[in-house]
């Protein structure tokens, strides 16, 4: 549920009084008319309706320069309706708006994500080496790659090219700089890298898709139904995170032939992920507003997840080439 604030001119009240009906809004409260003749409104809408008032809210009141929607959450309400006690399918959608404020946060490359990229690069690189699955756990936690992951999925959804960019580029320097640090860990290492965490992460099966398949498609429905994304993270981290350690550890050490095993394995971890995600996004009809938009946005969506599964089958193709 969600508390819909408008500030708009006085004349606009009918209006967005009709709009509260037509989203079936809770409640509606008008507030006193400034002397600069704007006036603030205030609407509670479930979250099934949400997307729809904001929609028309801003085809409706957008030629208007100084009006401004604040959109506010809600945690309860009391006493409940007989409706809410009654409701048994699940949560709806987020609004698109809440959706691309919460991942666009991730693809902001900033000093604090570079430091945590760096910092859970040196303890998942020092969990793989030291055959230690909590250390590596403990770097999941702290791995900032759930972000920039779906923020290209979303990016696609909406059509927003800034937004893929954005995303694209903070995956790629993320990935990267936990290459780059990791070969510089296994450059140095001392001791010899043979310990069963660092090994498993150089082979590329089937349940290595299927978990990047599952990863990405629970990151995807965590942020649409509002529902806590921290493990869903851990378990993004775990599919990309490992393999990038792994592979910079491996080149940095000299054996070429585990890495490419390390780098297979990452790349069909980072299509999976970002496929299932874009599949769930599309499920979920998350779109743009206007039929324009739609119209971009599809055939962009259809390009990006044919080229995906294309880099998948051709990467699995790979797989079954090299343990053959």
């Amino acid at each position: 549920m969600k508390y819909v604030e408008i500030i708009a001119d006085a004349g606009s009240s009918d209006t967005v009084s009709a709009i509260a009906e037509k989203a079936k809004a809770l409640d509606l409260r008008l507030g006193v008319v400034g002397e600069d003749g704007m006036r603030q409104m205030r609407m509670l809408v479930n979250d099934d309706n949400v997307q729809l008032a904001l929609d028309t809210l801003q085809n409706i009141l957008g030629a208007q320069p100084t009006a401004r929607i604040v959109v506010l959450s809600v945690e309860a309400t009391l006493p409940k309706s007989a409706e809410e006690d009654n409701k048994k399918r699940d949560a709806a959608t987020a609004a698109r708006e809440l959706l691309y404020e919460e991942v666009e946060k991730g693809t902001r490359l900033d000093a604090n994500f570079l430091v945590l990229v760096v910092l859970s690069t040196l303890v998942a690189a020092i969990g793989l080496i030291e055959n230690n699955i909590a250390v590596v756990i403990g770097a999941m936690v702290i791995a900032p790659l759930l972000g920039p992951n779906l923020a290209l999925s979303l990016g696609t959804a909406l059509g927003d090219v800034i937004l893929m960019r954005k995303s694209a580029k903070a995956l790629v320097v993320g990935i990267l700089l936990a290459i780059a640090f990791s070969a510089i860990f296994g450059l140095f290492w001392p001791s010899a890298l043979t310990s069963n965490e660092l090994i498993s992460r150089t082979n590329a099966t089937l349940d290595s898709v299927f978990l990047a398949l599952a990863s990405g498609a629970a990151a995807a429905l965590s942020l649409t139904t509002g529902l806590s994304s921290v493990l869903v993270g851990v378990m993004v981290a775990v599919a990309l995170l490992p393999p990038a350690a792994t592979l910079g550890i491996m080149l940095g050490s000299g054996n070429p032939a585990l890495a490419v095993g390390a780098g297979l394995l990452l790349a069909v971890n980072i299509v999976c992920v970002n496929l299932a995600s874009k599949i769930v996004f599309l499920l979920r009809g998350i779109h743009p507003r206007t039929w324009l938009e739609k119209e971009k946005a599809q055939r962009a969506m259809f390009r990006y997840v044919l080229g995906w599964i294309v880099t998948l089958i051709m990467l699995l193709l790979f797989m079954y080439l090299r343990s053959s």
